[in-house]
């Protein structure tokens, strides 16, 4: 079925004031998530200058958004998370305005990301002398032929785990000191990491607040008066 594409993605403001109006109809956990995500995007969006800066406070407004309270989270949990979340996102987006985020404006830069080996986990693991990576190569290729039907398929889910899986290493290279500040060594994923999060993360957080019906669990660090 054919659709009208929409290629804006709305501003903090713009969801703020639409928060504003319609909060009264959220269920408790959405309306601390949603509050939570827009007031870390609003403070994203002043980082203009500052690319690094930027995506850790973008990824905070994404941890905000989608997180929940599992006790002993683990990379492997967090990357289950990312794919209910994505689940249920995709599921209420009936005008396919992730889609098209996806496939036709970040087409490119996440076609990079995806074949970047400095944010493909394994290839870490392997430099640090973690044991059983030795076929890290190995497993970034097969990564690479799952990415490639994905994209042929155009399985918007499959990439969107897949890249925000990438990006969770790139988080972790950030917050853990794992990288100079402003480096020149990974710009090219810290400026498409920061662009791509940017443009979807308030897309989610629109389609959040458009189906306060989504069911979501409690979020990390709830109000206690």
């Amino acid at each position: 079925m054919k659709h009208e594409k929409n290629n804006e993605s709305p501003t903090p403001a713009s969801l703020k004031d639409k928060q504003r109006a319609i909060r009264q109809g959220f269920p408790e956990n959405l309306a601390l998530r949603v509050h939570r995500s827009i007031s870390w995007l609003q403070r994203a969006e002043r980082e203009e200058g500052d690319q690094d800066a930027a995506f850790i406070f973008l990824w905070i407004a994404f941890n905000s958004a989608y997180a929940e309270d599992i006790p002993e989270a683990s990379p492997s949990g967090e990357r289950t998370n990312f794919d209910a979340f994505f689940e249920r996102i995709l599921a209420v987006d009936i005008d396919h305005r992730i889609y098209d985020a996806i496939w036709d404006r970040f087409s490119r830069s996440i076609r990079l990301l995806l074949d970047n080996q400095y944010v493909f986990q394994p290839f870490w693991h392997f430099q640090n002398g973690i044991d059983g990576y030795e076929d890290w190569e190995d497993r970034f290729a097969k990564s690479r032929r799952r990415i490639g039907l994905a994209l042929q398929n155009r399985d918007t889910r499959l990439i969107l785990t897949t890249l925000f899986d990438r990006l969770y290493v790139l988080r972790n290279q950030l917050v853990h000191g794992g990288a100079t500040w402003n480096s020149s060594v990974n710009r090219p994923q810290v400026r498409d990491g920061a662009a791509i999060l940017g443009f979807l993360l308030p897309l989610f957080i629109d389609l959040m607040m458009d189906n306060p019906s989504i069911a979501f669990g409690a979020p990390y660090y709830p109000v206690v008066e």
